[in-house]
């Protein structure tokens, strides 16, 4: 999609920083365990070793001191690196040393920094880049955070909130500086919910504003100048939208995040096979494949034909296809891809997402989704197929629940999603659910752990509120549609409220800003199209109209606290596009279905059993770079005849070399043994006379 990419822009931050530390002269690049994985994700090494970097260290581990190079720290700001990198100083490892923050450290190490005598000494320069997140998409930002969730809802971690949301908050500011954004901030603060985490995205906000604010107020080059309107800061949670987490979603990369057994970690990997005949293996899904980017958003109907196409195209492309009569079908396509040796990366990228939708389209068959998400999307949307009001839905999801077919994990999804669409039922009507759906007792946990997100899973009986109320995701009434999107009517409710906030009628007593008398008017009243460079050149409001295609675009940030999905993530993509808007979604990690059910699950559950970071033992510098060096031994020096013995040193008569008689044998040869006396003899005429003064020498104890 147009605009520019989060991996590229963090990409161009750490290597013209690299290139600008004293360019010309070769260095080491240190890294810490953290710092390696942001750089890692963005960047190539031979880009860094391009930059005069003779090589690349990990400063956790031992390596040998180079007092004659100059080395350039890009550091993780945590107690213990600060730790490593002080051991490293007071050793003197390198000559000078670059100090680089990945983002802002903490005032009291900053202070032990500044005190010590070795750091004022061997520290040219320090800065600070604001690079504390990763890029996974162009346009999708997360901080590989999964503990963020419990953190924010479990109620056993009341007290780790505040800290975790400033530690959120830096993060954001790391984005916006990277972006050179400067933006307007609203936050979701909804009205009709009183769970106890209703006030999260106000703090975030708060604490986003104040940093962002301390930043511009110590750095005069921020926001640097540029022609672009003036950004936009949405912060939301997971309390926004509830149906999104559960919802079957059939776009190509939600869908298969949800069905099929991905590998997920700091990268993607799927287990596929060329054909039958030749054993899986894992293959890494990324945006250097441009399959993958181009149709990661497509509904599953539309991509199984457009495969198909291109792969046709590409037949035509190679004569290698030419004779061949196999139709174009997923099982014939994968046998003629595997006939194809010179073409190994445009063969394992077919037959990668090849595999992959035809591995999906099998479990959705399997599983009856097709009954199971028309059901699902009446209850998101509050309509069905024909875009009425619903009848007999309990009936429906009742005899789903009932079908040996579906799975538990699904009958799980379509019991929260109607408790959801009735907003909370009695008790009894709650367990008679649970009773169809035969579900494990645990599940009963994660229904009811819901209520620590804002929904209402009971009520009394003369409870006298109204059922879900669809402030964002319910569609007007229209004609019924006849390409076959029935199942993917609901739409998330984030593109919902990035539409409106496009047109400006996003209602301000749900998403205030942090600034009303700063910043509303300015946003509301078309100001947002304002350089933030200069306001005096701005044209006035009436003579302004919609930015072209040519023109910078402005950029939206979405901030989704607890987690996001990739239904979500395709919504913000979507909204750039018809909005002409330069989107962002950043979010703590992301979200699939079952991840979501397990972390909700976890709510109930003892704090000590999940395993927090902040519960873990703290990390610590490792001991070998406090150990004390060992001093080099000196050289042993090979032992050599005296003086008086060179000089004596004469040719015999035959030219050979020969010992003076009167020499003793210690002086000759100090490590001779007894036995082997006589070997030592160098000339014949000498021969008896030497014998007999070694005799005399080594056994001149014995009588």
């Amino acid at each position: 999609m147009a605009g520019a990419s989060a991996i590229s822009i963090q990409q161009k931050v750490i290597l013209d920083t690299i290139y600008k530390v004293d360019h010309g002269e070769w260095k080491v690049l240190i890294l810490d365990d953290g710092s390696q994985k942001l750089v890692n994700g963005v960047v190539r090494e031979d880009d860094i070793l391009e930059l005069n970097i003779t090589h690349i260290e990990r400063i956790e581990e031992r390596r040998p001191a180079n007092k004659e190079m100059d080395a350039v720290y890009l550091m993780s700001p945590l107690p213990h690196i600060v730790d490593c990198v002080m051991a490293d100083l007071e050793r003197q490892r390198y000559r000078r040393t670059f100090l680089i923050w990945t983002s802002v450290l903490r005032p009291d190490l900053q202070i032990r920094l500044d005190k010590s005598g070795m750091a004022k000494q061997h520290i040219v320069q320090a800065s600070v880049l604001n690079i504390d997140y990763y890029p996974r998409e162009s346009h999708l930002i997360t901080f590989r955070d999964p503990w963020s969730f419990p953190t924010l809802y479990h109620p056993a971690c009341n007290h780790l909130v505040r800290q975790h949301l400033d530690d959120l908050a830096q993060k954001i500011v790391s984005i916006c500086v990277s972006l050179g954004e400067y933006p307007a901030i609203r936050y979701y603060s909804p009205q009709s919910k009183h769970h106890e985490a209703r006030v999260l995205c106000s703090h975030l906000a708060r604490f986003a504003q104040l940093q962002l604010d301390h930043y511009a107020q110590y750095n005069n080059d921020f926001p640097p100048p540029s022609p672009r309107p003036r950004g936009l800061l949405v912060i939301t949670d997971r309390s926004l939208d509830l149906f999104a987490p559960v919802l079957h979603e059939f776009t190509y990369q939600a869908m298969i995040h949800d069905l099929l057994p991905l590998t997920e970690g700091d990268k993607i990997f799927y287990k596929a096979s060329l054909n039958k005949s030749q054993p899986g293996k894992d293959q890494e899904i990324s945006e250097k494949d441009s399959i993958w980017v181009k149709y990661r958003h497509l509904h599953m109907k539309d991509l199984l034909d457009q495969l198909v196409q291109d792969f046709n195209a590409f037949k035509a492309q190679n004569p290698q296809f030419a004779d061949s009569e196999d139709p174009a079908t997923i099982n014939g396509i994968k046998d003629m891809l595997a006939g194809l040796p010179k073409f190994q990366e445009g063969k394992e990228a077919y037959s990668l997402h090849l595999t992959m939708t035809q591995d999906a389209m099998t479990v959705f068959q399997e599983q009856r989704l097709a009954d199971v998400a028309s059901v699902e999307q009446s209850l998101a949307t509050g309509l069905d197929e024909d875009y009425r009001k619903p009848k007999n839905l309990a009936d429906q999801v009742v005899r789903l629940l009932d079908d040996d077919a579906v799975l538990f994990p699904d009958r799980l999804r379509l019991v929260i999603q109607y408790l959801l669409y009735r907003d909370g039922l009695l008790p009894t009507d709650v367990q008679k659910l649970l009773f169809h759906a035969r579900l494990p007792s645990q599940d009963s946990e994660v229904i009811y752990n819901l209520e620590h997100l804002g929904a209402h899973i009971t009520r009394v009986l003369k409870d006298t509120r109204p059922g879900a109320q669809y402030q964002y995701g319910k569609k007007e009434a229209q004609p019924p549609p006849t390409d076959g999107s029935g199942l993917s009517r609901f739409d998330p409710a984030l593109k919902v409220v990035l539409e409106e906030l496009s047109r400006g009628t996003l209602d301000q007593t749900i998403f205030p800003f942090t600034k009303p008398h700063l910043d509303a008017a300015d946003v509301l009243m078309g100001q947002d199209n304002v350089s933030q460079a200069s306001l005096r050149s701005a044209k006035p409001t009436w003579a302004r109209t919609r930015p072209s295609a040519s023109e910078p675009k402005q950029r939206i940030l979405v901030f989704m606290a607890g987690g996001a999905t990739y239904s979500e993530s395709r919504a913000c993509y979507e909204a750039s596009q018809s909005l002409n808007k330069d989107i962002y979604l950043a979010t703590s990690h992301m979200l699939t279905p079952s991840l979501y059910l397990r972390q909700v699950g976890d709510l109930s559950v003892d704090r000590r059993r999940l395993d927090l970071p902040s519960d873990r033992p703290k990390p610590r510098a490792p001991d070998h770079l406090f150990e004390k060096e060992v001093p080099p031994s000196p050289p042993v020096k090979p032992l050599e005849p005296s003086l008086d013995g060179m000089q004596k040193l004469r040719l015999n008569e035959e030219g050979l070399l020969s010992m003076p008689t009167n020499g003793s044998a210690q002086d000759r040869k100090p490590t001779l043994p007894a036995s082997s006396s006589s070997s030592g003899r160098l000339t014949k005429d000498k021969g008896k006379e030497g014998e007999k003064k070694k005799k005399h020498h080594f056994f001149s104890s014995k009588r």
